[in-house]
């Protein structure tokens, strides 16, 4: 038989690549940026010689890749790449920088942020919670706080009112990554380390998006709205009865346990994926032929597993992150064409999905690790803030244009 030389994709696929706004617009104040400065972070990363390594700069959020004055030219750069659209996020800190005080030059910044992607008809996905939070909310207690859940869904309804021209809304993103990584392992502001906080911030995260749903609908009652879980493809090793368990555990606490509970609070799945692990009893047995700058591991096929588990929820699955750090850009086309090519096979068999969102449009800020990863499709050189595109960008532009794989 004859192999196929081209993949199609469903007509109207959404094709793009993702941001969020700390990592990207530059020069907030958020309890990110005062914790980046912070005694205990310093004395961490002198501690174990990462300033020596990487230098403190990179460890300092700062202007960023400056989005925030540069956005229209970002844009416009994703349009000729042929992305039909895009997800950013909306930095709260700016837009409510005082408790109940909301700053209307900072809405209408994202109203034109918003009318220029229009303009150039590119489809926003907008995520109202990116991580960051203002330093009065963080001063109360963050996630944490008991009225933590009122406060997201507050600013979840200005928002969807000042913006009635987004359809597509995520309301948190990553909530058991962010959860863990805060409040379980301490890597991240405001680093504890107690599993009742742990598990008092999940329950307040589930609580806020039911009620962000429940006031952007309020406010748009058009609108689509989910929220962007990451998902592992967890795989047993071997198939071993002991590894099943485990991944059994890890499939209900890092990949159903947020979308189980907020049954009726969803219109599509935001899937968010990077990760596959192969358990061995609790430790992982990946071969890791390839990996990226950051070690983790690059199976493409994980997405395929990953897409038809998505199937119980019966809903339409936009991926709305899925990358890797590349700095030299050896693997990044490679593994966009093999990741497409498995995302081809799941909709050949009946899973719906709808859009492809590459993490990430341009080099930015990875949170902990700070500016030496490299996602982006756009580098950026962040002295000059120049932004060239890679050849992956290239590559991932003429699937973007042909709405398909060529073999």
């Amino acid at each position: 038989m004859e192999q196929q030389s081209f993949l199609p994709f469903p007509h109207g696929f959404l094709w793009g690549a993702a941001s969020s706004s700390h990592q990207v617009e530059g020069n907030t104040h958020n309890n990110w940026s005062v914790w980046e400065q912070s005694d205990r972070r310093l004395s961490y990363l002198k501690r174990t010689d990462l300033i020596t390594q990487y230098g403190k700069g990179n460890f300092i959020s700062g202007r960023g890749c400056d989005h925030y004055h540069y956005f229209a030219n970002d844009f416009a750069r994703a349009k000729e790449l042929g992305h039909n659209a895009t997800r950013i996020s909306l930095e709260w800190s700016r837009i409510e920088p005082q408790e109940g005080v909301f700053d209307q030059a900072a809405i209408q910044h994202y109203r034109d942020v918003i009318a220029q992607l229009k303009r150039l008809d590119i489809e926003p996905f907008v995520t109202i919670w990116h991580w960051t939070l203002p330093l009065w909310l963080s001063s109360k207690g963050g996630v944490a706080h008991n009225d933590a859940p009122q406060y997201f869904a507050r600013y979840a309804h200005k928002m969807a009112t000042a913006l009635p021209d987004v359809h597509f809304w995520l309301t948190v993103n990553e909530p058991v990554i962010y959860a863990d990584n805060s409040y379980l392992n301490g890597n991240w502001p405001p680093q504890q380390r107690n599993p009742f906080a742990y598990f008092t911030v999940l329950h307040n995260l589930l609580h806020a998006h039911r009620a962000m749903y429940q006031a952007i609908k309020a406010a748009n009652g058009n609108a689509a709205v989910s929220a962007a879980e990451n998902i592992v493809y967890y795989e047993a090793y071997k198939n071993k009865f002991i590894n099943r368990i485990a991944k059994n555990v890890g499939d209900y606490f890092w990949n159903s346990y947020f979308f189980d509970r907020i049954k009726d609070h969803y219109d599509f799945i935001g899937l968010n994926h990077y990760f596959h692990n192969r358990i061995q009893l609790w430790s992982s047995r990946n071969e890791n032929e390839k990996v990226s700058d950051m070690g983790w591991e690059l199976y493409p096929e994980a997405i395929y597993h990953v897409l038809h588990t998505m199937k119980k929820y019966q809903k339409p699955v936009y991926i709305t992150e899925n990358g890797l750090a590349d700095a030299k850009d050896r693997y990044r086309k490679w593994f966009i064409t093999e990741t497409l090519k498995n995302v081809h096979r799941a909709i050949s068999e009946g899973v719906d999905v709808r859009g492809y969102l590459h993490w990430s449009l341009m080099d930015n800020f990875e949170w902990d690790k700070g500016f030496w990863p490299r996602f982006g499709l756009l580098a950026v050189n962040y002295e000059t803030l120049e932004r060239t595109p890679r050849k992956s960008a290239l590559a991932f532009a003429k699937i973007c244009k042909q709405n398909g794989l060529s073999l």
